[in-house]
């Protein structure tokens, strides 16, 4: 199974490209993750990620997400490498995100419900509906 799961904030703006070859949007981004704990005496330490975001996902990144912004994103790991002009080889470990979602309320602080947004979940294939059944199993 390959399931990455990260909620941080973008340290740049996301940068589009198209692919050459099918005119594909490739929208690409870093993601700042704080670690859990903090040594006593110590700053909080973050892990930067590599997000990839493909096609209809990419433009909504690309649209609604920009630098400084908490956002959530559910993907999976990739690794790709290549050798340069020289012959040196380069890897590169990245997310390629399958799902994206706000992950703060609005900046203007007019509401502090981050469910509020109509376009919260930006995967298509996610309709959330609320439930008015109690058969919860706990």
């Amino acid at each position: 199974m390959n399931k990455v799961i990260l909620m941080g904030r973008l340290t740049r703006e996301v940068d589009v490209r198209y692919t050459q070859t099918s005119n594909t949007l490739v929208a690409s981004f870093n993601l700042a993750v704080n670690r859990r704990y903090v040594k006593q005496g110590e700053e909080r330490q973050a892990d930067f990620f590599n997000i990839v975001a493909w096609g209809k996902l990419g433009e909504f990144c690309s649209k609604y997400f920009s630098k400084g912004q908490q956002v959530g994103i559910i993907g999976r790991l990739q690794t790709r490498n290549w050798e340069d002009d020289n012959g040196v080889k380069h890897y590169v470990t990245e997310v390629i995100a399958e799902e994206a979602y706000f992950a703060e309320g609005k900046r203007d602080n007019t509401t502090t419900d981050p469910f509020s947004d109509s376009s919260f979940g930006a995967n298509e294939e996610n309709n959330f509906e609320e439930s008015a059944n109690d058969d919860l199993p706990f």
